[in-house]
């Protein structure tokens, strides 16, 4: 197993980490999975034994029973291993029963200690962008958390880039805790992170967490063009994460993994994972499971180096076209872009140059 710099921290973390949104299955998670404490030991021994460290909750996950699960799962091994949390969505009926504020931080906190059994979390991050509290507040009350040794590192999540941009300005200008990571949807299906959040990523020095790296199953290599969906799976008329606007495109992309696949004995899942984890920018790729054979497979995915030539297929079947002002940089300004500007814009010069 490899493990890469948390951003500009000095933590390290497993290029796998293990989410558990599958823990508990209670409400609109149950579609997820049902995982339960002994079956959330043998995954978490599964991880264990390949070296994972990182082990990603959040607060809303079934209601708060996935943070009980890994806490009673993990037991004594939990100062062996790095927890993450998240809190931002409702936990209850009330109107300060959700956002950044920092009535809302501190309770969410403490909470999320008390049902994971620990007296801190190792990574904290603000689940999701709140534009009606000021990040002074926001940023005050996780910087007191710090502080207070219950939280040891801080990060986002489903922030837009002007969003990062804006909290790590707050930060600065405040001398409160810089976040040092954004946790992000990006897939071969659902690239558009290379527009902004990758770049933001490695000019400012954030780590990327990957959730939902296979799409939520989308590029299992299951869901084949002109193919009935296998029994008990979702319609791709149903899917909202991510949203499948391309039908087409998206079979091209599996077409492509499925092929590699198939030459390399291995599954597409794996081929989609080790993708991610050969990206420059990308810390950490979040693995789910519903079941032990599915999270088995996955872990492979760690060893497993893609040649230059899958990159590039999977590459090409996959990009996006290059919005404005991005094409217009390509088109004046190549012999001044920075390596976070040509992480997205180096291989269109290649096409106009050739």
């Amino acid at each position: 197993m490899e493990y890469r710099l948390l951003g500009h921290s000095g933590l390290k973390v497993s290029v796998l980490s293990l989410g558990t949104m599958t823990f508990g299955g209670q409400g609109k998670f149950a579609k997820t999975g049902q995982t339960d404490v002994s079956a959330a030991q043998r995954q978490i021994g599964l991880c264990l034994d390949a070296g994972i460290n990182l082990f990603d909750t959040a607060d809303v996950y079934s209601g708060g029973e996935s943070e009980v699960i890994l806490g009673k799962a993990l037991g004594t091994q939990r100062h062996d291993v790095l927890v993450a949390s998240k809190a931002r969505f409702p936990m209850g009926d009330g109107p300060n029963n959700r956002g950044s504020s920092r009535h809302h931080i501190l309770r969410a906190c403490e909470a999320s200690l008390k049902r994971l059994n620990t007296d801190y979390l190792d990574l904290y991050q603000l689940h999701e962008w709140d534009g009606q509290t000021p990040l002074e507040e926001t940023l005050r009350a996780l910087d007191d958390l710090v502080s207070s040794g219950k939280v040891r590192y801080v990060g986002v999540s489903n922030f837009s880039a002007w969003h990062v941009m804006k909290t790590l300005g707050v930060a600065a200008a405040n001398h409160y805790i810089r976040p040092v990571s954004q946790q992000i949807h990006y897939t071969l299906q659902a690239r558009e992170a290379e527009y902004e959040l990758l770049p933001v990523a490695q000019d400012q020095g954030l780590g990327i967490l990957v959730w939902s790296p296979l799409a939520g199953g989308l590029l299992s290599g299951k869901y084949r063009r002109n193919q009935a969906a296998p029994e008990g799976t979702r319609h791709l008329a149903d899917w909202g994460e991510p949203p499948v606007r391309d039908e087409n495109a998206l079979y091209d992309v599996v077409d492509v993994l499925v092929d590699i696949a198939g030459q390399r004995g291995v599954s597409a899942a794996q081929i989609a994972l080790a993708w991610l984890i050969a990206r420059p920018q990308v810390t950490s790729v979040i693995v789910g499971a519903r079941n032990d054979t599915q999270l088995q497979d996955n872990l492979l995915a760690a060893n497993l180096n893609l040649n230059s030539e899958e990159i590039e297929r999977l590459n090409q079947v996959s990009q996006l076209p290059l919005l404005y002002p991005y094409w217009h940089q390509a088109q004046t300004a190549p012999d001044r872009l920075s390596a976070a500007d040509l992480s997205l814009i180096a291989p269109y010069l290649k096409k106009t140059s050739s």
